[in-house]
């Protein structure tokens, strides 16, 4: 029974899993009634799923509205839609908007969707006061109550007859703005509005502009007046006075300003300025006469003209450049005007000085009274100066000097020749000409020297220079000596050689020849061998384009690269090629140390012979002792039956004959007393032979060829 309900229930369960199942296809969002509405109108957002299911059934939805990734409205329904309604739109409503719907686990969004709100809100414009004085502020404030920053915000200042002043603040955190206006000179009535900007799909969108805000301007003071007495029009030396004056609301913080161009006068803290002046003609101008109160200012013109009372006297000198010694005469005049007070003056950076109160100043001038002079005139307490007049005295110039700058009257060839023309004495300016030969080079003025510059030194050039200086005395012209100028040529291709060259004997003589195919004298030469360092030989300065220098007795450590430097005046080191010098041993030397290894070898030989005969003797017995011919008869036969036996002495029948037929030949012509000799001779062959059998029998025909064979 209980198995019979178990698999009852499992049907069941299984049906209910079929009748279940759904899925979503599609959700959409929609706005009505479109995506742009106009601000202040109705708004709804739809958002639809699109669900498919296996059977008829219902179905819990959540749907949940989002704008720009903040939640807006969230809803729980059976039904496939929901709508989120606005009934006044505003651009605050300006948005991305999303859908998501979730039922049973399973969740689905929409795409976003842009909704623009079209048009602004109308600014609220309010003014902190409605009645301000001149030289203070307007404080305003603008709001957009109900949109969201951020946002720009726009203030005017409308006057009658001008162009409205505006100033914009943005605001990113807040909707609205304050701003302050200043209230100027001539404001009376003032009106204010404002409007409002935002940024919208890449777009600007304005709101209409506000309400107009009225303040009224009252003035903290009348314009001032400006007056001069006895008049705007006077003559030079005549006392002028200015007066200004206003009316103010309040005295506290009043100022009064009289200025001339922009130099201030004088100022007031009062109602009243009064200002006075012997008049010059340097007071013609425009004068300004301004009140300050804060921020408000107003300001009244005054031309003034003054006539001149007489002009400016004349400096007239007799003559303006003169030698020193000569008499100079300065004479002081007023065009049209006799009745004056003279002065004549020098002027000096500390100041001027006073030389006579008179109209005429005669002197014998000397250098120091080189300088600008004037003269002063006064009438009725107007005093007026001339120009200044320069009077230039001048010392004759001393004979000019003409030196090299760098010291010695010579160049190298090729390198910029420096020239400097002084004058010891003579007043500036000085007038310096540069001669080469006859020809004019440069001229140059300056106060004591001249430098010339000649860059076009040529190796045979013998033209001289010279230079002559004059200033403005009447002496005329001095000129130098002439200075005539070495040209040092600098080295060139230097090389070496020796005799002999490349080998040289151990002992002999050498000869090392240094030379230079140009150069100046005198000439300074360098010897030097170089084997794991440079070891300076020999030196020598000379007056000529070489130099030889000799070795008397060449050594074995004499071997190593040679070369030689050249230097002149010019300062510039010439190395030559280097060249390879072996030093090898003497031909005696060579002759001693043969002769010497003969001996050697000789005695060597010797002392072989005599320890092999030793040797044999030991080996014969009593045998040895035999002499004459009969010895030599039994050596051969001892030799002839030995022969299988001694193998390690011989190398073969053929040359034992050989050797027998000598040894018989030398018996025969030799006496008795060389028998013994021609025996040892015989057994120092015998004795030497090896397997190297040609050797030795080349060797023993030389020995035999010589006349000391024996």
């Amino acid at each position: 029974m209980y198995l019979a309900l178990l698999v009852i229930f499992l049907q069941c369960s299984g049906l209910y899993t079929q009748e279940g199942v759904f899925t979503f296809n599609t959700v959409e969002i929609k706005v009505q009634p479109s995506v742009k509405v106009k601000n202040g109108a109705p708004m709804s957002i739809v958002c639809r799923a699109d669900i498919s299911k296996n059977t008829d059934f219902q179905l819990k939805h959540n749907f949940t509205i989002f704008k720009d990734g903040k939640l807006v409205f969230m809803t729980v329904t059976d039904r496939e839609d929901a709508k989120y309604e606005i009934s006044v739109a505003r651009s605050s409503d300006t948005g991305e908007y999303e859908c998501t719907v979730e039922a049973r686990g399973k969740t689905k969004s929409s795409n976003s969707l842009h909704v623009w709100v079209k048009g602004m809100t109308k600014p609220i414009l309010t003014a902190e006061k409605e009645e301000v004085l001149e030289g203070e502020v307007v404080k305003l404030r603008c709001e957009l109550p109900e949109e969201v920053p951020p946002l720009h915000f726009f203030f005017r200042k409308i006057k009658t007859n001008s162009i409205p002043k505006e100033k914009r603040v943005f605001e990113p955190y807040r909707n609205f703005s304050e701003v302050e206006f200043s209230v100027e000179e001539a404001d009376n009535i003032l009106q204010f509005d404002c409007f409002g900007r935002r940024f919208v799909q890449l777009e600007f969108e304005d709101s209409e502009h506000s309400n107009t805000t009225l303040v009224t301007v009252r003035e903290p003071f009348i314009k001032p007046t400006l007056n001069a007495k006895p008049s705007s029009n006077i003559t030079e030396g005549d006392r002028i006075q200015f007066e200004c004056s206003t009316v103010v609301a309040r005295m506290r913080d009043i100022e009064i300003l009289l200025q001339k161009n922009k130099t201030i006068l004088k100022s007031v803290q009062d109602e009243v300025l009064k200002y006075s002046t012997v008049a010059t003609l340097e007071d013609s101008g425009e004068y300004l006469c301004k009140v300050e109160q804060g921020r408000a200012s107003k300001t009244t013109k005054l031309n003034v003209v003054v006539s001149e009372l007489f002009p400016k006297p004349t400096l007239a000198a007799s003559m303006s450049n003169l030698d020193e010694n000569k008499e100079l005469t300065l004479s002081c005049s007023i065009s049209g005007f006799r009745k004056a007070n003279f002065s004549i003056l020098r002027k000096n950076s500390n100041g001027d000085t006073l030389l006579k109160n008179s109209r005429n100043l005669t002197m014998r001038v000397n250098v120091n009274d080189t300088g600008s002079y004037t003269c002063k005139a006064e009438v009725k307490g107007i005093v007026k100066e001339s120009k200044p007049v320069r009077i230039n005295v001048y010392a004759p110039v001393s004979k000019p000097t003409l030196s090299v700058v760098s010291g010695l009257p010579e160049v190298v060839l090729g390198k910029p020749l420096w020239l400097i023309c002084r004058s010891a004495m003579g007043t500036p300016p000085i007038i310096f000409t540069f001669y080469k030969g006859n020809e004019v080079k440069k001229r140059v003025t300056n106060d004591t020297y001249a430098m010339f510059l000649d860059e076009n030194i040529r190796q045979n050039d013998k033209r001289g220079y010279k230079c002559d200086a004059r200033n403005n005395h009447s002496s005329g012209m001095k000129t130098s000596n002439i200075l005539n100028i070495t040209v040092i040529v600098p080295i060139r291709d230097a090389s070496l050689g020796s005799i002999p060259y490349g080998e040289v004997e151990d002992g002999s003589e050498t000869a090392f020849l240094c030379s230079v195919k140009e150069g100046s004298w005198p000439i300074h030469f360098k010897l030097f061998r170089k084997t794991d360092r440079e070891v300076l030989l020999f030196e020598q300065i000379e007056n000529a384009d070489r130099v030889m220098w000799h070795k008397k007795a060449m050594k074995k450590q004499d071997t190593g690269t040679y070369f030689c430097v050249a230097s002149n005046r010019a300062n510039v080191d010439v190395k030559s090629h280097p060249i390879t010098i072996s030093v090898i041993l003497a031909t005696w030397k060579k002759g001693v140390i043969a002769a010497f290894s003969l001996i050697l070898i000789v005695g060597a030989v010797t002392l072989a012979l005599y320890w092999f005969l030793r040797k044999k003797k030991k080996a014969k017995g009593p045998s040895l002792e035999m002499s004459g011919s009969a010895l030599a008869t039994n050596l051969t036969s001892e030799k002839l039956t030995r022969q299988p036996n001694d193998g390690d002495y011989y190398s073969g029948s053929g040359y034992i004959e050989d050797n027998e037929n000598h040894v018989k030949s030398a018996d025969e012509s030799k006496g008795p007393d060389l028998e013994s000799e021609e025996v040892e001779y015989t057994e120092v062959e015998v004795s030497t032979l090896d397997p190297h059998r040609d050797s030795v029998e080349n060797r023993h025909s030389r020995i035999q060829g010589h006349p000391d064979a024996t």
